[in-house]
């Protein structure tokens, strides 16, 4: 079967549920009980240490996750996994007096001049991406984790499960019990969709049954994806959906606010939630939607078939989202390459920090799913620009009238890195016209509230979780120094041109995690794996 499938081009399979089961995306039955050979689940951990008996952080500069601006020195303890104190402990650039600050600690870290933020929650993740399979040994599990974790990642949704049930779930109970160098991993499931209302109801409740944290889906016919969410909602589970284009003239993201979906990924079906003037996209004759550069090339044409920004049908469609608590979890990042595939093609951090099979994958290929650059062209790049712009409009004033929106990368497609690309939409929500804070918030509370986590993570305050990143720098005045290699810039000491900043530390569960200790065991693992004809 697996020979077959390997045949046929990636985005027709996942779109008909074919690949979902063959590549472990959905469920034989719920439970998974095989996944491709060469999934390396994560080693036993050697990185990291804690929890401790008490941890004290002194001195930094704390953002806090809410949208507050920064403030302190503050100290933070934590006792085993939980902040149990939040503590100013003088003025900024005043010395502080030893007197006023919490008891030593077990382990101290001296974060003076450092900025503290909550972890960061990824909400579209992928630990594994089959398609590399046609293309050699796939990334490891300890690739990603490392690469998350060292870009201040300490929770994931895993939006699919690809590597099957079975193997995710396993996966994650190891990093609850800190057994392995991972974030916090939430498993959700793909909905395979070619079943009807009751087969639906079964399946989901399996699932919930079998461990499952929530359910990613592609599309099924509005009967079908009634009941499902339904069902989800009696059992607890957590829901997102990638609306794929061969659905979404049945149901677009309107239709599944108003059935309970807790996220949109991406942003197909919100463009045809807004049409006014037509009830389908302005396909041209010769579409073939197995086609990945025509796919891509008139996704890039689709919001402005879409209500102008402002008007009556483009303020309707917002406000009911907003009122129906509805996240939109856009990964901004991920179509990044469209408008200027060069610089995506030439980033800094790819020759070091991208495996293999990824490298190959990323090139054109007619059978991989998103490798569309068979030809793609100035024009293609300019269409795609006034596409983001419209679409960060709607992202920009959602926000501002209370809608959520969310962070995730949707890495190992596209030439963007796990961890990497998470920070890029760091980037592309400031330019949407999100205030640094309001990014932050995003990738912070706002992300634990989509989770339904938001009493333990996304914000620092006594009693929650010790997920944090301690930063050298200030990310507020510039994003680029979360990056792993830092931003480049020059030393007014030194008069020279230089990488500065990235993540010191990650804090996740009260372990913790040198992050330039993780990229650089990224990097010699890239280097191993490359001498076996890897990186360009």
């Amino acid at each position: 079967m697996n020979s077959l499938i390997r045949l046929l081009p990636v985005s027709f399979l996942v779109t008909l549920g074919l690949a979902l089961t063959a590549f472990g995306f959905g469920p034989k039955s719920t439970a998974q009980e095989e996944y491709p050979e060469s999934v390396r689940a994560a080693p036993d951990r050697q990185r990291g240490d804690g929890p401790h008996e008490r941890l004290v952080i002194r001195g930094g500069t704390l953002i806090d996750g809410t949208g507050a601006p920064p403030f302190g020195p503050v100290d933070i303890v934590i006792e085993g996994n939980r902040i149990t104190e939040v503590r100013v402990v003088g003025a900024p650039k005043v010395k502080i007096d030893p007197e006023g600050r919490p008891e030593p600690g077990t382990r101290e870290i001296d974060a003076s001049g450092m900025y503290i933020m909550p972890g960061f929650i990824n909400a579209h993740a992928h630990i594994s991406n089959p398609y590399q399979y046609h293309f050699g040994d796939a990334a490891p599990a300890e690739y990603v984790y490392k690469l998350w974790l060292a870009h201040g990642i300490t929770t994931i949704r895993d939006v699919s499960a690809g590597n099957g049930l079975e193997w995710t779930l396993n996966e994650r109970e190891r990093s609850r019990r800190n057994e392995i160098t991972a974030p916090r991993i939430l498993v959700y499931l793909a909905f395979p969709g070619d079943m009807n209302a009751g087969e639906a109801r079964k399946w989901v409740r399996e699932l919930a049954r079998d461990g499952g944290d929530g359910i990613k889906f592609f599309g099924a016919p509005p009967d079908v994806m009634r009941a499902a969410l339904d069902e989800a909602g009696k059992r607890g589970l957590r829901t997102a959906m990638h609306h794929a284009q061969l659905a979404v003239t049945q149901w677009n993201a309107l239709d599944s606010a108003r059935a309970g979906l807790d996220s949109m990924e991406h942003w197909y079906g919100l463009p045809e939630a807004l049409f006014e003037d037509r009830a389908v996209q302005d396909y041209p004759a010769d579409y073939n939607y197995l086609d990945e550069g025509d796919r891509f090339r008139e996704a890039g044409r689709l919001w402005k078939q879409a209500a102008a920004p402002w008007s009556d049908k483009w303020n309707a469609v917002m406000d009911e989202l907003i009122a129906l608590d509805f996240t939109i979890d856009p990964t901004l990042t991920i179509y990044d390459a469209t408008r200027d595939l060069a610089a995506a093609r030439t980033t800094e951090w790819l020759p070091d920090y991208t495996w293999p099979a990824l490298w190959q994958f990323f090139k054109p290929n007619r059978e991989s799913h998103a490798s569309f650059w068979y030809d793609w062209t100035t024009a293609d790049e300019i269409i795609w620009k006034e596409n983001f712009r419209l679409w960060m409009v709607f992202l920009n004033e959602f926000k501002n009238r209370g809608g959520r929106v969310t962070l995730g990368d949707d890495a190992g497609f596209i030439y963007k890195l796990y961890g990497f690309g998470y920070i890029r939409e760091f980037e592309m929500l400031q330019e949407a016209g999100f205030h640094p804070l309001e990014v932050v918030r995003a990738a912070t509370l706002h992300g634990a509230e989509l989770i339904g986590r938001q009493q333990d993570l996304g914000t620092v305050a006594k009693g929650k979780l010790a997920d944090l990143v301690i930063v050298g720098e200030n990310p507020l005045h510039n994003f680029k120094t979360l990056y792993g290699t830092g931003a480049f810039r020059l030393n007014e000491e030194r008069g020279e041109a230089e990488f500065a900043g990235g993540i010191v530390w990650t804090i996740k569960d009260g372990v913790v995690f040198d992050a330039r200790q993780l990229l650089a065991d990224v990097k010699d693992m890239v280097a191993a794996a490359s001498g076996e004809g890897g990186a360009e």
